[in-house]
């Protein structure tokens, strides 16, 4: 493989930093802006290349030793950062916020990216292991179908380390999940093959939050950081700041965790949902809110009704994708006072933002969590609100 000396450039939004050579932009892994590295390059396209920085020339004063040593260049593909302080991670993020909000979607602003109670390692409540040919679990090589074994995940939490997974074999090319769950209950689920059907019986867990308790599919959609429910939930409510009697809507809304929230503070609260199995979860563990209703239904089908025509509040939690042109002109149509966009992804969150505003909303208020620490992720949520002229007001 052919071998670069490289300045590294800004961060990118992907969990790599920019270079060029020759003309050629080059996107690369596990260095740090400001850097000086030997990179080789990993794969090559019609427009740009991708590299592993195997070498640093000159480091950045951010720099510091992985503390897993599956991290670096050719080994596991799950953390990004494991090279950069956790301070520094949350800049790089920040900057990456920022240049999707100025590039899609118009808008100036420098939010800083908050840091979860906890550290940067031993939080991730749900993980998931590949099998390689032998029966080890591990995790994938960046890019790569090719399966490391390891002997534990650092991110993982400590009831997750704990559980005996790496230590023993399983059926070659399934997946393991393992669970650690708020109501203090671990599982292990199996997965067969390219299939991922569930090889043993379904398995239900008990997660806590906003004063009520859900039994949910162990392997079913959770927060996988143990205090973002808390600060997520928490910043919805502040931003939205609902009123007695205002009706509000909680899209693709999960198990309903925005709608407890919201529902002792103002009127009904209609919960959207595909999910039957999470719609039902939601249904039992909300039964005393009595003004909470769940609809299984797409999105688009249950704004589709034209039943559907008054709202005051609005939470956007899309998936990774974002809601998308179609759902943003449906809500916006409603002329909602103020919607809470939750987004796992700056890019998704950047486009929708840019359709909102084009649509008469304005962004009075973002804030970003560290809740992937040592990964590019991070959650973003903003405030749109149909209030006349105000300026961004990052936290």
């Amino acid at each position: 493989m052919t071998l670069l000396e490289l300045e590294i450039g800004a961060v990118a939004h992907g969990g790599h930093c920019v270079a060029r050579h020759e003309g050629r932009v080059i996107f690369v892994r596990h260095a740090l802006p400001g850097e000086r590295v030997l990179a080789r390059i990993t794969d090559e396209r019609k427009g740009f290349l991708r590299a592993d920085a195997v070498e640093i020339l000159l480091p950045s004063p951010d720099r510091v030793i992985p503390p897993c040593p599956f991290s670096g260049p050719g080994a596991c593909g799950g953390c990004d950062w494991q090279h950069a302080d956790p301070a520094a991670q949350r800049r790089l993020k920040s900057q990456v916020l920022g240049e999707q909000l100025a590039r899609l979607a118009g808008v100036s602003a420098s939010v800083p990216v908050e840091a979860l109670p906890g550290g940067a390692l031993g939080w991730r409540t749900r993980v998931q292991y590949a099998v390689d040919d032998e029966g080890r679990a591990g995790f994938h090589r960046h890019r790569s179908s090719e399966v490391i074994p390891v002997d534990r995940c650092r991110i993982a939490h400590p009831a997750i380390q704990a559980l005996p997974v790496t230590t023993r074999r399983w059926p070659a090319g399934s997946t393991v999940e393992a669970v650690a769950a708020s109501g203090g209950e671990t599982a292990v689920l199996t997965r067969a093959g390219r299939s991922g059907a569930l090889t043993g019986p379904p398995v239900r867990v008990r997660e806590v939050a906003a004063g009520h308790d859900w039994s949910v599919d162990a392997g079913g959609f959770w927060q996988v950081h143990p205090h973002a429910v808390a600060a997520f939930t928490g910043t919805v409510l502040e931003m939205l700041r609902p009123a007695p009697g205002e009706r509000a809507w909680d899209l693709y809304g999960g198990v309903g965790l925005f709608a407890a929230t919201l529902a002792p503070h103002c009127g009904p609260v209609t919960v959207v949902e595909g999910d039957r199995r999470a719609v039902a979860a939601g249904r039992k563990a909300l039964r005393s809110l009595s003004n909470v209703r769940f609809v299984n239904s797409d999105v688009v089908s249950a704004l589709g009704n034209p039943r559907w025509r008054s709202v005051d509040l609005v939470v956007l939690d899309p998936p990774r994708a974002g809601a998308g042109r179609e759902v943003i002109s449906l809500v916006a149509d409603r002329s909602p006072r103020a919607i809470a966009y939750v987004a796992c992804d700056p890019a998704a969150f950047a486009r929708d933002a840019g359709l909102l505003l084009g649509l008469g909303y304005q962004l009075p208020e973002i804030r970003a969590f560290d809740s992937f620490p040592m990964t590019q992720h991070f959650e973003t949520i903003g405030l749109f609100t149909r209030v006349s002229a105000c300026a961004v007001r990052p936290r």
